[in-house]
């Protein structure tokens, strides 16, 4: 997991091929004002998926995680809470890994939280379990997903 501010974001172009393509298009767009859905920045290998979510409860947010996408969890109105716990330390899935659309949910409390603030980016990985959307009220955000 890597939390950092979108300024400092050319700090880890090196990490994938397509970070600096998609840290230039969120610095360089209002997205903010974007139509909300799907943005193709390379087909299936680089999207961001533009949306207004409604912030629930910590207790009511389950685990996610993903093996073959990196997602990057920038909000845009409002701060967010995520909570997050190593996948190493988590026990089953509620149902089988859905292959198709690339996650798992899990029922167990995360171990930490972060709050991710206007100006910020959290980088989470597969081995990252992580509960996004927590709070209240309403956030536009921009979920990043980087394939593997």
């Amino acid at each position: 997991m890597i939390l950092a501010n979108l300024n400092d974001s050319d700090r880890i172009n090196s990490l994938h091929p397509l970070f600096e393509k998609l840290f230039h298009f969120v610095k360089t767009n209002d997205l903010l004002h974007h139509d909300l859905g799907r943005i193709e920045l390379n087909g299936d290998e680089l999207f961001i998926n533009n949306v207004e979510a409604t912030l629930v409860e910590e207790s009511l947010q389950p685990l996610e995680v993903h093996q073959n996408y990196i997602d990057v969890h920038i909000p845009l109105s409002a701060n967010e809470r995520i909570g997050w716990k190593s996948f190493s330390a988590l026990g089953a899935p509620r149902e089988a890994f859905d292959e198709e659309n690339d996650f798992a949910l899990y029922d167990e409390s995360p171990s930490t939280f972060v709050e991710v603030k206007v100006g910020e980016f959290l980088v989470v990985f597969p081995e990252d379990a992580h509960a996004p959307i927590i709070g209240n009220g309403k956030l536009r955000k921009l979920i990043a997903k980087v394939k593997i």
